[in-house]
This record gives structure tokens, C-alpha cells and sequence, in this order.
């Protein structure tokens, strides 16, 4: 069997992500495709719009046949770490193929991209240390070093200023450096940006966009044409359950509680919070009811908005500095669901993986997976629904 690998946090599943999926097959000739899905907390440092589970679910009910939760170690990382774990699973996984999506929508420069940074590491390095310390964010930095790399040839590089190409790049820095057997592919996005709003005379647009537009109107009905309908159902079902979806905004009473009874000194732990920056968070939490006002009074030139979210997830979920190099590899498979094809798939392919699948988390005490179990229980609490342990009660979704 034909296994492509396709990494994806679905917040949330909708018709670009469907098109991904048949393309991903298609081009591959997949008789597999599996999905390595962040759970509760997403690489942008932000709560997911609906639970693991109802993503899931959304998923296999469009396409995929494997859905395994990339760790949080790994799902609210920056994005080399966001890939690396997501390329290991596949890899342990048995993948032949990752295919992911980008705006570059051609292999090539993305090969020609890795080719070049290896040749030149220490010197992009050097070049990355010097621009951050003048003030830019380190996207900014990487990509002004990267600029003064590209030589005048006829080879094409990879538009490292994308989001998905910049994602697509550690994709395929990881397959190179961990001398997997995957092979990369991408597939051109279309119709809609990354963080574009919609546009009504579309059928795509980004999840960005959606989560927006529902959050505005507090309604699902202005988005009903970029959803498949049994996405849109399951979205509505949601919804009279929760009667919201989960955000920051919603979250802010327990984040800013979880701010203001620590000092400086404890908030420093937290991973990804640097520089003396513990104190602002403080401060402005004090002052801010709301938050937006906050992330605005709290963003800086130094820190992107992605980057200051990530350090409130960390400390929301109290994960640590020590936690976060505490491990090198992801050292699991968690299996959220699964088609009848990806069960038969698991049957003939299981002895081969190189990580054990773990599809209930009673039997297992691995500090990585306790972590996810931590977060789903802190969302579930932020969410206003008693449903504690919700890891130890839900079996992987059959589809």
C-alpha cells in the first residue's frame, strides 16, 4: 500500500484542506493518506476553534485515513520544530510520500532552497544572530539573511517570505536531515492566502479567514460555501453543544489568571519567554480586561504576535523551558481515528513501525503524551464544559 503523509491542525476542516487531500492522493497514487493533526493547542499559539476529536472526525469523513496527534511539544512549535516532529511520525509511520501544501506550488525550489542553506549554514546563522540583534522578529531575520544568500543563477529558490513556503522548506529540511525514505511533494494553493479574509465569490478560503468570519458574525451561515456539508454539520453540532467556538478572547479569564498569580521570576520558566519580557506580561495583564487590548499593549518590534502566543499557550498549560528540551524525538504514535482502509492499513504495516501506537492513553505514562492529556483537559476547562479526562474516555473515532 501507498502511504502519503500530510501534516495539519484543520481549525478548521475546510474545502482547500479537501482539495489538498485529493490531490495528495492523486498525484501519489495514495492508497493511504495520513494525517498528523496538532490537538488542543495549534502552532500559531493559539486554542483550536473545535476539539481534537471533532477534527478528526471532520477529516476522515473527507478523505484521510489516518489521523495521529502530532504532540504538543511539536504542534506549538516554531515552525523547524512544528515539521520535524510532524516528518519523524510519518517516517515512523512508514510514509512514502509528505505532501504539503504551499504558495511556491513546485518541488524544485524547495530542493534548490535546502541545497543552498546547507552550503552556507554557518554563514546564514551568523547572518540571522546579527539581524535579530538590530530589532527584527526572527522570521524577518531569516529571510533578510536568506536574501543576501540567493546567487545570481539560473536555479529558482523558494519564496522563503510565504508562510506555507517557509513551512514547506523545514518540511523538506527535515526529510534531508534525518535521512528519511519520504518523499516530498507540494501542491499550489489556491484561490486564498494564508490570512486573507473571504471573498463570497469563492468556494476556498483560509482557515484564518472562516474562524474570522464566524467570530464576527456569530454565525456559521456566511461561510456554508467553503465547507463541505458534513464538515458544516458537524461545525453546527458543535456549536449547540458549546454554543461557541474556542479563542483566546473566550479563554482570557483563565489565561490571565494563569499571568497574574505568578512572579517574574516563575513566568521566565515558561518556554519561548525571554529577554526580560515576563514583566510586560505581567503589567499589561493587570491593565487589560480583554484579549486583544493585551496582545496590542504586549507586541513589540522584537516579538511577533505568533511568537508572544506562543509564550501565553506555554504558560497556560504550565510547559516549561525544562520540558521543552527534555525530548529530542517524538516517542509515540497516539492514534485519534481511523478509515476501515487506514485499520487495514495499521494490520499489515503495524510490525514495520518504528514507534509504538498507542490508541489508549491508560496504558502509557510517557511525559510527552501526559503533557497532551494536561492541555486537553486546561481547554476543556477554559471551554466552560466539565468534561475532565476526556483522553482516558475517547477511543480513536472509527469512520
Amino acid at each position: 500500500m501507498i502511504a502519503t503523509g500530510i501534516i495539519v491542525e484543520y481549525n478548521p476542516f475546510h474545502n482547500g484542506h479537501l482539495y489538498h487531500i485529493k490531490q495528495s492522493r492523486e498525484l501519489t497514487d495514495a492508497d493511504v493518506i495520513i494525517a498528523v493533526m496538532s490537538g488542543h493547542f495549534l502552532q500559531r499559539g493559539e486554542p483550536a476553534f473545535v476539539d481534537k476529536w471533532t477534527r478528526t472526525k471532520m477529516a476522515l469523513e473527507n478523505g484521510a485515513d489516518l489521523v495521529i496527534e502530532l504532540p504538543y511539544i511539536y504542534a506549538t512549535a516554531q515552525a523547524s520544530d512544528f515539521a520535524k516532529g510532524g516528518v519523524l511520525l510519518l517516517e515512523a509511520l512508514q510514509c512514502d510520500f509528505l505532501s504539503f501544501g504551499s504558495e511556491q506550488g513546485d518541488i524544485t525550489p524547495f530542493l534548490n532552497t535546502y541545497e543552498l542553506l546547507e552550503a552556507h549554514n554557518d554563514k546564514l546563522q551568523e547572518n540571522i544572530k546579527r539581524f535579530v540583534k538590530t530589532g527584527l522578529s526572527y522570521p524577518q531575520a531569516l529571510n533578510t539573511a536568506y536574501q543576501q544568500l540567493l546567487s545570481d543563477t539560473e536555479l529558482t529558490y523558494a519564496d522563503l517570505t510565504k508562510p506555507n513556503n517557509i513551512l514547506g522548506y523545514h518540511y523538506v529540511e527535515n526529510i534531508k536531515k534525518y535521512n528519511t525514505n519520504i518523499k516530498p511533494i507540494t501542491i499550489q494553493r489556491i484561490q486564498a492566502g494564508y490570512h486573507e479574509k473571504i471573498d463570497n465569490g469563492k468556494t476556498i478560503a483560509s482557515a484564518t479567514g472562516i474562524r474570522q468570519e464566524i467570530q464576527e458574525k456569530h454565525s456559521l451561515q456566511s461561510v456554508t460555501s467553503f465547507l463541505p456539508k458534513s464538515s458544516l454539520q458537524t461545525l453546527t453540532e458543535w456549536h449547540e453543544d458549546f454554543k461557541h467556538f474556542a479563542s483566546w478572547e473566550l479563554f482570557w479569564p483563565y489565561l490571565r489568571f494563569s499571568i497574574l498569580r505568578l512572579s517574574p521570576e516563575q513566568i521566565a520558566l515558561y518556554a519561548e519567554v525571554t529577554e526580560g519580557i515576563e514583566f510586560s506580561i505581567i503589567q499589561v495583564a493587570k491593565e487589560c480586561n480583554d484579549f486583544n487590548s493585551f496582545m496590542h499593549k504586549v507586541k513589540s518590534k522584537r516579538y511577533t504576535w505568533t511568537r508572544i502566543q506562543r509564550m501565553l499557550t506555554h504558560i497556560f498549560t504550565n510547559f516549561t523551558w525544562q520540558q521543552l528540551h527534555s525530548s529530542n524525538k517524538p516517542s509515540y504514535i497516539r492514534l485519534l481515528g481511523m478509515s476501515k482502509n487506514g485499520q487495514h492499513y495499521l494490520s499489515e504495516r503495524k510490525k514495520l513501525f518504528t514507534l509504538p501506537v498507542i490508541s489508549r492513553v491508560a496504558s502509557s505514562s510517557d511525559s510527552m503524551l501526559l503533557q497532551d492529556i494536561h492541555a486537553t483537559d486546561l481547554y476543556m476547562l477554559a471551554l466552560g464544559k466539565n468534561k475532565m479526562g476526556m483522553d482516558y474516555k475517547i477511543p480513536p473515532i472509527r469512520y
